[in-house]
């Protein structure tokens, strides 16, 4: 049986697409989309029982979506708890939007992992595809928490610490279950080191 061809895009081609889409009138809600459809394989992945999500939500557009996912699930009366590694003042638009929709949900921030919360799911919002520079310091720190948990994990658009483009890990990487990725599929999740982290 043959499969369809699934068009993969290096991310240069994918910034082009989001250019194009965002100056489409109206303009449409790229990073709403994306979370939704986040919070819903979350969802799909969770057996009955389990309850608890934890979310990593980083400095950029990934951390926005990871917001937005974790609205959605808060309204689903999932017990979600969101450990965020940004700075507000430096979040891009769409995502200090989201931060704030967040917080008008009656969401919480935590600086680090909260001790007490023991999760079914592991959702990585860290990084997405612009990450460029080997992981160190804290995120190298939490991405090896993340691996050592024990936890499922679903990465948002490409595990973090790995290259897009190339499949190769930048320092550390995020070893996820499964990957949920947005607006086309990349290089990186099928080269190298990315088979063995997307899932």
């Amino acid at each position: 049986m043959r499969h369809p061809a699934v068009p993969i895009f290096l991310t240069s081609e994918i910034r082009q697409v989001e250019q194009g889409e965002r100056a489409r009138s109206p303009r449409p809600d790229l990073m709403e989309r994306a979370g939704l459809a986040a919070a819903e394989l979350a969802r799909a992945l969770l057996r009955e029982k389990d309850k608890r999500i934890l979310l990593f939500a980083g400095p950029g557009n990934n951390g926005g979506d990871a917001l937005v996912a974790a609205r959605h699930l808060k309204q689903w009366w999932f017990d979600v708890a969101v450990v965020f590694t940004g700075d507000e003042s430096k979040l891009p638009a769409d995502a200090r939007a989201a931060l704030k929709a967040w917080q008008g949900s009656g969401g919480q921030l935590h600086g680090d992992v909260p001790s007490a919360f023991r999760q079914d799911l592991i959702v990585d919002g860290l990084f997405g595809m612009g990450m460029q520079r080997p992981l160190e310091g804290r995120y190298a720190t939490l991405v090896q928490w993340i691996n050592g948990s024990g936890s499922r994990v679903l990465a948002l658009d490409i595990p973090s610490g790995l290259h897009a483009d190339t499949g190769a890990i930048l320092g550390h990487a995020v070893r996820a279950d499964h990957t949920i990725t947005f607006l086309g599929l990349k290089p990186g999740l099928l080269t190298l080191d990315g088979p063995d982290h997307a899932g």
